[in-house]
């Protein structure tokens, strides 16, 4: 039986094009991806990363852009 949402614990984690997802903490962080020291709910770790992410587009497209002029 699976954990019920609002008990569930989560991490907010992060890959090198620094695109945010969260990953259940009882779950092994896939390859490409590091937690950033943020857990919590669900909603809380939602809620983080609506206030931090604010670019979606992956890091290097940004890059790309900004030498483009």
């Amino acid at each position: 039986m699976s954990e019920d949402k609002g008990t569930q614990e989560w991490t907010v984690v992060v890959n090198d094009e620094e695109q945010y997802s969260i990953w259940a903490v009882n779950r092994q962080i896939p390859g490409g991806w590091k937690e950033i020291g943020v857990r919590g709910t669900q909603e809380e770790c939602l809620s983080h990363i609506d206030q931090v992410w604010s670019d979606m587009r992956p890091l290097s497209l940004r890059l790309a852009m900004d030498a483009a002029g």
